[in-house]
């Protein structure tokens, strides 16, 4: 198999009999290079199938446009949503974006943190695995002053800025809600207490009960990865319970969605005999009958915030005061949680 070599500006300067330094000019369209002379070398440039190294290049202004992006998983409308926000912004900017997702897995996170570092990204944009005790891997970056921008999970830094909504007053409002209903026995789906979003809704949910006079059921807790199966075990469980619960406020719509589906072929009615909260706002809330109540989360804004903050810290080479933006939310009550008329 032959190998082909890659064409530099020498080989285009010999063949037109020009200098290298006279090429390098021609090829940024230098308005010191005559225009005819300047065509010559964009003509020949393109005949010879050279390609400009923007790699060397950049590193030799110590910049390679590129910003790095760590998710936990890449299969779902929010986190979806969230990375189409950071394209348009960072596009607009003239940054691309380097996307990898930790898959849950605290041992991929850490090789994705290496693999961005070694990539030599000029930011980091990250939404934290279920199970990430510490930021370590993430010092290399910080100690070279890479910025860092948590976003939806994030992490307590005093050098990195987290994008987050407001999940306790989230959690507050949607249990609220659905005690207005009548609801007292509310189960609460969600994952790993480790995260900021997970633990601020439990939060939320323990006060609206308490504000209510409802004593908190550690049994009505269900802590689990909010996968379908999961859905399927905790309606399996609940179904069970003696009383039955009343209402079932989960932390991702495609949760709730699921216990929809899976109650209502256990022949339970949705909303009378229990009441279903989602959260994100899926489209999926929207197919699923009877519509889900859920919480609009700006995953779209959310990406375009995060994008922004880093490219302004990379253009201005200094901090922000922000530590944290709170971005707002809305509850969106829909069919399946209104257990009593609209006044």
């Amino acid at each position: 198999m032959s190998i082909h070599k890659d064409i530099t500006i020498y080989d285009i300067a010999e063949a037109l009999n020009l200098s290298p330094a006279t090429v390098s000019r021609g090829l940024k369209e230098h308005p010191s290079i005559r225009k005819d002379t300047r065509k010559r070398i964009l003509d020949k440039a393109k005949e010879m199938g050279y390609r400009q190294n923007f790699f060397a290049s950049n590193l030799r202004r110590n910049r390679t446009n590129t910003i790095g992006v760590i998710v936990p998983r890449l299969n779902s409308y929010f986190m979806s949503a969230v990375i189409a926000g950071m394209e348009k912004i960072a596009n607009q900017a003239g940054y691309n974006l380097i996307i990898s997702q930790s898959m849950e897995s605290v041992a991929k996170e850490i090789v994705n943190a290496k693999t961005l570092y070694n990539t030599r990204v000029d930011g980091l944009l990250v939404s934290l695995a279920y199970g990430t005790d510490d930021i370590s891997h993430f010092e290399d970056l910080l100690e070279k002053g890479v910025p860092l921008i948590f976003f939806d999970r994030v992490f307590d830094h005093p050098l990195c800025t987290s994008i987050v909504i407001d999940n306790y007053k989230a959690g507050y409002e949607v249990t609220q809600h659905l005690i207005s209903q009548g609801c007292r026995r509310i189960v609460h789906a969600t994952a790993s207490l480790k995260r900021n979003v997970y633990a601020d809704r439990l939060k939320g949910y323990k006060h609206a009960l308490s504000d209510n006079g409802i004593p908190y059921d550690e049994k009505l807790v269900f802590i689990n990865n909010l996968s379908e199966q999961a859905s399927t075990e905790v309606c399996k469980t609940l179904l069970q319970m003696e009383p039955r619960p009343d209402a079932i406020f989960a932390s991702n719509d495609a949760f709730a969605v699921n216990c929809i589906r899976e109650l209502k072929q256990a022949g339970i009615s949705i909303p009378q005999d229990i009441a279903v909260a989602g959260f994100n706002n899926d489209p999926l809330s929207k197919v699923i009958e009877p519509n889900l109540t859920t919480v609009n989360y700006p995953g779209n804004e959310m990406g375009e915030v995060a994008a922004s903050t880093l490219i302004r810290r990379l253009d201005l080479q200094h901090g922000t005061s922000l530590n944290t933006i709170v971005l707002r939310h809305e509850l969106i009550v829909r069919e399946s949680s209104l257990r009593k008329p609209k006044v």
